[in-house]
This record gives structure tokens, sequence and C-alpha cells, in this order.
């Protein structure tokens, strides 16, 4: 189970409801954004354009979520225009990574530090780590280290850290395949194990579900890999793996199929404790941004965005599990 200071608890209240459950927004995306702005617009935007839609998600859809995660390079003035009961993530990696060299390596932003993002208000620090289990032995192991240098940064600043994992093999490079679904659920699973252990100083793990839903049965039309029952037994598999409290990202999927979800997580016994939800909220917004300015795509969140995360809001109620009930002394620290 997780211990917490005074400092991290109240941080974590704050990204959470009342219950202890997290759903928050995710618009830290910055090349893949760009290029999702330029594919729709007929002249270049720039990234006055990126920061303007950032503010324009922070400031429309915040008042339905716990939390924002934003990113130091384009995000900063979205946080100025946030609800003020929204918690504020803050990333700490390099977007993306480098696709020439051997193992996808973290990098950390060379401008920022751990105390200057917590200096711009963040209530945690998130940091994205692409991660093979099958790697070789050297790469893992630099990345071991990597995430302890950065799990022992944020306890020195005593604020939380929150540890994005998204699942690779080295050797299968389309990981919407069905070669990909059939390895997924070791892949996330063993991760997750991993980065549970303590030197990791993690205290929320932002993880994958175990298997890719566009390949279980009941839920497509195509081929399938798993049998209800093979997915909700991976879903319980990674919940038991695990007594550090852990939310799901959405991967880009449509709202509807992340709330289908996390249903059918919920009832393979699950104790995930809400979500950090990007693209599955926002996405369809930006084309109207794009094509025609900024008030058809503030006019999109107004109705379809909040319509995405009231729906979000209402599985969640029903679906995940209060992440008080994963922490040490929790009679006294919930209380305080």
């Amino acid at each position: 189970m997780l211990e917490l200071t005074k400092n991290k608890l109240a941080a974590l209240k704050r990204l959470s409801d009342e219950n202890g459950v997290i759903g928050a927004l995710a618009i830290d995306q910055r090349g893949s954004l760009k290029k999702m702005i330029a594919a729709g617009s007929a002249n270049p935007i720039g990234d006055e354009g990126i920061i303007r839609f950032k503010e324009l998600v922070s400031e429309e859809l915040t008042p339905y979520s716990t939390a924002i995660l934003l990113d130091p390079e384009y995000g900063l003035p979205a946080t100025k225009v946030r609800s003020k009961d929204a918690g504020l993530l803050v990333a700490y990696e390099k977007t993306g990574y480098d696709a020439t060299a051997v193992g996808r390596l973290p990098d950390l932003l060379p401008e920022w530090s751990v105390r200057r993002l917590k200096e711009t208000g963040a209530d945690a620090v998130k940091f994205l780590l692409y991660y093979d289990v099958d790697e070789d032995e050297r790469i893992n192991d630099y990345k071991h280290v990597y995430m302890e240098r950065v799990g022992s940064e944020c306890a020195a600043e005593d604020i939380p850290f929150f540890l994005e994992i998204v699942s690779y093999d080295a050797n299968i490079d389309d990981v919407k395949s069905k070669e990909y679904a059939k390895v997924k659920p070791h892949k996330v699973i063993e991760a997750m194990k991993e980065f549970s252990k303590p030197q990791y100083r993690v205290d929320v793990l932002k993880v994958e579900v175990p298997v890719d839903m566009n390949f279980v049965e009941g839920y497509t039309e195509g081929e399938t890999v798993y049998s209800k029952e093979e997915a909700a037994a991976y879903f319980k598999e990674q919940s038991a793996a695990t007594e550090l409290p852990f939310i799901f990202l959405s991967a880009g999927v449509s709202a509807a199929l992340f709330q289908e979800t996390l249903k059918f997580a919920k009832k393979s016994g699950s104790s995930f404790n809400g979500v950090l939800c990007g693209r599955a909220t926002w996405k369809d917004g930006v084309a109207p941004f794009a094509s025609d300015g900024e008030q058809a795509s503030r006019e999109w969140f107004q109705v379809v965005g909040k319509k995405n995360i009231n729906e979000l809001n209402v599985v969640l109620k029903e679906s995940a599990s209060s992440w008080f009930d994963k922490i040490k002394n929790n009679n006294n620290l919930v209380s305080s």
C-alpha cells in the first residue's frame, strides 16, 4: 500500500473528487496535436494556435473534470484559465522519442526541473515512459535508473509522481495489430509490476488497459484474440499486479469505446481509481478549430466535449474505486 506525506495527500485530493476518484483531462500532446491541427487547416496555425487550442480545452472542459494534465511548453497559459476546482498535473518528459535510436529512451525537458514545475502551480508531476519488459537488459536498466531519478526528485520536492507507462514490443512495429494484441497483456502487466517497486517512488500509475478491446469477443466485428472471459481475467490480473493507485489512459480510442471499456473493467473485478482521458474527450474538436476557427471549436466543446466528459463521469461513478482504500493509515490520512 502507498504511504503518503501530508503534502502529497493534499495534492492527490486536489486532483480527485470527494470520493478519491480521478477524472482528469489530458492535453499534454505536443507533436501529435500539431499534426492534428495542421491536417485540418488550410493555413499554418503555428505555436500560437496550439497554445490557444489548449486554453479552449482548459477553459471549457475543466469545470467538469477533477484535474487537467498539461505540458510546460505550450500548456502553461491554459493553467491560468482552468476551473478553480480542477487540480493540475504537468508533464516532465520530452514529447515522443527518437525513432532512429534503439530503445525509445526517455528524455527530460532540459529547461525544467520538478522544483520549477511545482512553482507553476502543479499538484503532481507526470512522466511518460515507453517500456518493453522483454527488451535488452541494458536498455531497461537505463530506464529503471532514469525513473529512480525522477521518483527521487519528486520525493525531494514532496509532490506526487504519476508514471505513465506505454507498452510496446521492440519486434512488432504496429501496436494496433493482432500480433501485438496477443502479447499486450504480458507487456502491460509486467511493466506495472516493475514500476510498483518502492525504489521508483511512484504514487500513481497511469496505464493502458491490459487488452486491445478491438480484439475482444463482442466488442469487434472482426477477428478476435480474446474471449470475454479471457479479457476479464487479464483485467483482474492487472489489478492484482500492483498495490498502488492506478488510472487508465484512453489511448486515442473513441469516447464510446473507452466508456464501455471502463464498464468491462469494473465487471471484471478491476480496482482502477479513475482516468486521465485525452483524445477520447476532445479530439473531434480539433477539426472545427483548424478549419473554422476558435468560436466553432468552442461551440463543439460546449456541446459534444461537455457531453463526452459528463457521460464519462457517470461511468466513473459506477465503475472506479477510491484510491483512499490503497493508502496506508487511511483512517488518519483521509480524514485529515
